[in-house]
Formats: C-alpha cells, structure tokens, sequence
C-alpha cells in the first residue's frame, strides 16, 4: 500500500527532511507516525531535500508499507496527525502505484524568501523569517531579478559540498514583493541548486546596499564563481511555498 501525501512544515526545528543520524527531521517524524498509525514499519520518500531550518508551506511525500492497515486515503491525514507534532501536518492523501516516484514526477518548485523589514524583530517571526532593518529597495531589486531570470549556468548560486555537476536551471519566475514590514523574493524554477536561493536572496539583499548592481548580475552569472555572488541569507527565512507534480507519473 502506497500513499502519496500533500503536507507542511515548520523546518526550525529539524535538520532538514532527510533522515540523519543522531538529528530530529521531517521524514524521522513520519517514520515514526507511520509506524504507530499502520503497526509496521514504512518507507517515507520525500518530494525533494531541505536544509536545516527551512519550511515548507507545500511539500509531497509517499509513505507505503507491506501489511500494515488498511486505512483509506480520505481518513489519512487526521489519523497520521495524531502521531505528528504540531508543526508538520498531512493536509491530503491519495493511493497511488507501487512504481509512483514522487521525486521524479516533480516537474519544478516556487521558493518564497521572506524578509522582516523593520527596525525592530516581531516575535511571531523568530525563526521564521530573516530579520532586517535596513530599509530594502523593492525596485532596485527587481530589477536585479529580471537579470536573474531565464535559463543560464547557475554555478555562482551555488553552495560549495554540492557534486552536482550540471549547474544549467531555468528560473522561470522571479520577483520582490512588499507587503507592510514584509519583504518576499519568490523564485520559481523547473529545480535548484543547493543553497541556490538563499544565495540569490543575500545577493538581491545587496544590490539593495549598493554592494552589487542590478547591470553586473549578467556578469556574476557568466562567472560560474561563487565568490562573485552575494552572501547566503539565512535559512529561517526560506519556504517551500509550491511544489508542481504530475500525479500521474509512474516509472512504468
């Protein structure tokens, strides 16, 4: 029995989503779950890998057992959610094949960066967003953005400790938005690199210092040099925010 699973999370907590020795993650909590909930041990793939401390607003995951109970898709997520703490939640569930990848069937994914733009930091938003007083200038920004966008070698967005050898990613949407004190870059792209965003986030944040301008982003592109960028903003303030996937994906 296999189960694909529409969830969110706070990630301040957890070292990311991917099991580790010795560290609290998302899919040892589902793990967990799962095993209380269907009385066997179940396998938890997730959608895609986050870091230490990142959220996710929209995530997908399959969870599939041998001989477990047999609980229907639509009574799932609140049965799972007995199990689960208060900042992961199952939102929907439905059967899919045995050959169902859920990581392949992912086809691209939006990002929000959010940024507390204020002089003094809101305690609603400890550990869940970069706090910065610093007015930013949103267009300024932008227009640094519209350089970002299309498809290009992102080399220098990239994090050293990655052994991903093909850096090429399309961005196909890209954009600063404020609302009130809240600064929030979204990016959306068919993948990522590791850190790619945050690394996107600290340079926009410098274009809006005067550090970088808007006209050298083609420039720091071309480099493939990751020194040429600007800093890795924090992870607190990254989310998940959408996940597109082709339900109907089967490696078969």
């Amino acid at each position: 029995m296999k189960y694909l699973l529409e969830l969110s999370y706070l990630g301040e907590k957890y070292c990311g989503f991917q099991v580790q020795d010795n560290a609290e993650t998302v899919q040892g909590a589902l793990c967990r779950a799962g095993r209380a909930l269907f009385g066997v041990d179940c396998l938890v793939t997730g959608c895609s890998r986050t870091d230490s401390g990142v959220h996710a607003i929209q995530y997908f995951a399959t969870i599939s057992h041998d001989g477990g109970a047999d609980i229907p898709p639509d009574k799932l997520p609140r049965a799972i959610n007995t199990f689960l703490p208060a900042d992961i939640s199952v939102h929907a569930a439905e059967n899919v094949d045995d050959e169902f990848s859920v990581r392949r069937a992912v086809f691209g994914k939006e990002y929000m960066y959010l940024v507390h733009n204020a002089q003094t930091g809101d305690p609603f938003l400890a550990g869940r967003a970069y706090e910065y007083a610093r007015v930013l200038d949103v267009d300024l920004m932008n227009a640094a953005a519209e350089k970002i966008k299309g498809r290009h070698d992102f080399a220098c967005f990239m994090a050293a400790g990655s052994d991903i050898s093909d850096t090429a990613r399309t961005i196909n949407d890209i954009r600063v938005e404020r609302d009130g004190e809240n600064v929030m870059i979204f990016v959306s792209a068919d993948g990522f690199l590791y850190n790619m965003v945050r690394i996107i986030a600290g340079t926009l944040i410098e274009v809006s210092e005067g550090k970088i301008t808007p006209d050298s982003i083609p420039n720091i592109i071309n480099s493939k040099n990751r020194a040429n960028a600007g800093r890795t903003a924090p992870a607190c303030g990254l989310y998940l925010k959408r996940v597109f996937i082709n339900k109907n994906y089967a490696t078969h």
